[in-house]
């Protein structure tokens, strides 16, 4: 099987959106080649889902990701291109739009689905992993469960895939957060979501929550956190052991590191807004790593971005980049169907570890 899968990857890098690029417009479409084959797949609870997701936080997010309505057009390729090509997880979350938008991440998916050519189809397979906030005034399981169908509401779907902790609270509320985890209890029981997971968990409140859920029977599918080549601390990688060993699936957000590891910015090309501050502390001091991955994506007649995101394929976690063009997407694909050798996976960890600086830590991940 190894044999076959990398004579495949020669064939199927023909396809890379380098490729792409120089040859007719509906070349892509027309022949729609498997970027990963069914075997390929990775369980979460119950589901099966593609090795790698999209996110969705840009989708609303006018202070951050500049969102304006007049961009739901392409957000609507955007989803369907990557529904075409067998990726069937998007992350969401209640929070995710800003001002009077919050919730238009999950509005526009659902409105994604609805539209969706063979759409009975695409309802079937779509799994939609979204999560609830922890707001100081979702204080009962019963308010979790409300938010829960707020979220299905705007969704217009009958259940969700993966119903999602956003973050913890034991840190400063730790009486709410006994309330959430039974209310992701009650979700699970009256068969609202699938599956269930948490976010922003560090390694000893993970194991936590695990435990508290097994004793109610309720498996816990899924832990999101942040986790790349710029975010690989002793908190993530032991994170990583505890859900291999737990049959956890550890989904990967932030892969890509905000931008960072796209090779598109330097420190005289900041991004604008807010990211420009965080940009200008951090990319400095990423040249080993940057170096490293363009190497690589040299040789390989990748991109850096394909390799940063197989990197976390590799780790067996299922990034999810977010994407707000088609042109993202197509990039990402090209992150699929190969994969990199351990030796490119040793010069990627050790550049990263010469770098001097790292990603600065989700404040809301706890120990």
């Amino acid at each position: 099987m190894a044999l076959a899968s990398c004579n495949l990857t020669a064939y199927f890098s023909r396809f890379s959106p380098q490729a792409e690029a120089s040859s007719q417009p509906s070349l892509f479409k027309s022949l729609k080649p498997p970027l990963f084959w069914p075997w390929e797949k990775v369980k979460i609870g119950p589901m099966s889902v593609s090795p790698m997701g999209f996110g969705t936080w840009a989708w609303g997010n006018q202070l951050l990701w500049g969102y304006q309505e007049s961009m739901d057009s392409e957000l609507q390729e955007v989803f369907d291109l990557a529904v075409e090509n067998g990726n069937n997880l998007f992350d969401t979350a209640d929070s995710y739009g800003t001002g009077k938008l919050n919730g238009q991440s999950e509005k526009l998916l659902g409105k994604f689905i609805r539209d969706a050519e063979g759409k009975q189809k695409v309802r079937d397979e779509i799994v939609i992993a979204t999560k609830f906030a922890a707001y100081p005034w979702r204080l009962t399981p019963g308010q979790f469960v409300n938010a829960c169908k707020g979220s299905l509401e705007r969704l217009q779907i009958e259940k969700i895939g993966i119903g999602q902790l956003h973050w913890s609270t034991v840190n400063y509320a730790p009486l709410q957060e006994l309330a959430l985890w039974d209310g992701l209890v009650a979700m699970y029981e009256k068969g609202l979501v699938r599956a269930v997971g948490v976010s922003n968990y560090g390694p000893k409140q993970l194991v936590k929550i695990h435990d508290y859920l097994q004793a109610r029977g309720v498996p816990l599918s899924s832990a999101q956190v942040q986790f790349s080549l710029i975010s690989m601390g002793e908190d993530q990688f032991e994170i990583k052991s505890i859900c291999d060993s737990l049959g956890i699936r550890l989904i990967a957000y932030s892969p890509l590191g905000l931008g960072m590891l796209t090779g598109k910015y330097s420190p005289s090309n900041l991004p604008s807004g807010p990211r420009a501050l965080l940009f200008r502390q951090i990319l400095p001091g990423l040249k080993p790593l940057l170096s490293s991955l363009e190497e690589i994506a040299r040789r390989r007649q990748k991109t850096i971005p394909q390799v940063a995101l197989n990197w976390c394929i590799c780790k067996r976690a299922i990034p999810i980049p977010g994407v707000k063009t088609v042109k993202q997407v197509q990039e990402n694909l090209g992150a699929l169907s190969w994969r990199l050798s351990n030796d490119e996976l040793l010069q990627l960890e050790s550049a990263a570890r010469e770098s001097p600086t790292k990603m600065i830590q989700n404040i809301f991940q706890t120990r």
